[in-house]
């Protein structure tokens, strides 16, 4: 993969760590960010190297969101006819689909939040698995403080992850949401009180996951996802279906054997992807 510009990403034991590396401008948003996010993340996924994703950042903040100067000049956002109305849509759905990826890469991934996590960043925690703050993080759905609705994903999975009452709290007055808040409600499960602490609770809670048999994980990564969005009787009968495609007698034999031995057990990786794109 080519050198990066708007990040750094290592990968240790299975566990792959991605930061913000451009705290000179708040980690803001911009076209090259949203590029080199899509490739790596797509990178994370279809090799299948690493089992865990932790993504933390530098500097003052986590991310101030969008970068609103560089997008004003490098995506014309025209609004005066049918046509460019629809190119607006269209380049929406494009930068949903890397926030998506998040959600549905075969991995777990962490957000370490330090600082503020403004605006497209929330977009952007929305989507991992886990959130992890320091003491001094805060949540804020800026969008509404310049005249926009949120669009990147932050209305559609907050709701999800917050009472509907203070989501709407939040996304109508542009307010902050605290660290501490934001476990009290479920958003963040852990605060801690440095960014250093933060960092190396979030990759030693990776190389937990990183442990476990990869497709296990993935498995239990789709079926919660799955019942998120489902009902109990429709994601009971995905959940039939998901573990007769996955149960390993093997695997389960050797977490056993090696709980008993005190030694790390040994799983085999996911399987590499070959998109049909790729094949020939």
């Amino acid at each position: 993969m080519d050198k990066l510009n708007c990040f750094s990403l290592t990968t240790n034991d299975h566990v792959a760590h991605l930061v913000l590396n451009k705290p000179e401008s708040l980690n803001t948003m911009h076209p090259t960010f949203w590029r080199e996010l899509d490739l790596v993340l797509r990178h994370l996924n279809e090799a299948g190297e690493a089992r865990a994703l932790v993504i933390s950042s530098t500097g003052k903040h986590f991310s101030a969101g969008m970068s609103l100067d560089t997008f004003s000049s490098a995506i014309a956002m025209d609004a005066d006819s049918p046509e460019g109305r629809a190119a607006i849509y269209d380049s929406l759905t494009d930068m949903q689909s890397t926030f998506t990826l998040l959600e549905s890469m075969r991995i777990p991934v962490i957000a370490a939040i330090h600082g503020g996590c403004i605006g497209g960043a929330v977009d952007m925690v929305t989507a991992c698995c886990i959130r992890y703050a320091t003491q001094d993080a805060f949540f804020c759905i800026q969008e509404i403080n310049i005249g926009m609705v949120a669009d990147v994903g932050t209305l559609q999975r907050l709701p999800k992850l917050l009472p509907m009452g203070l989501v709407k709290e939040l996304a109508y007055t542009g307010r902050r949401l605290s660290a501490d808040n934001a476990m009290k409600h479920g958003l963040v499960t852990h605060v801690f009180e440095t960014q250093e602490a933060l960092v190396a609770g979030a990759m030693a809670c990776a190389k937990e996951m990183a442990s476990k048999p990869p497709v296990a994980i993935w498995g239990t990564k789709q079926a919660l996802n799955y019942a998120r969005d489902h009902g109990v009787e429709d994601s009971l009968r995905q959940m039939g279906w998901l573990q007769g495609a996955i149960w390993s007698t093997p695997h389960i034999r050797e977490a056993i054997v090696a709980a008993k031995e005190k030694r790390p057990a040994q799983f085999p990786p996911l399987s590499p992807l070959k998109g049909f794109k790729t094949l020939g």
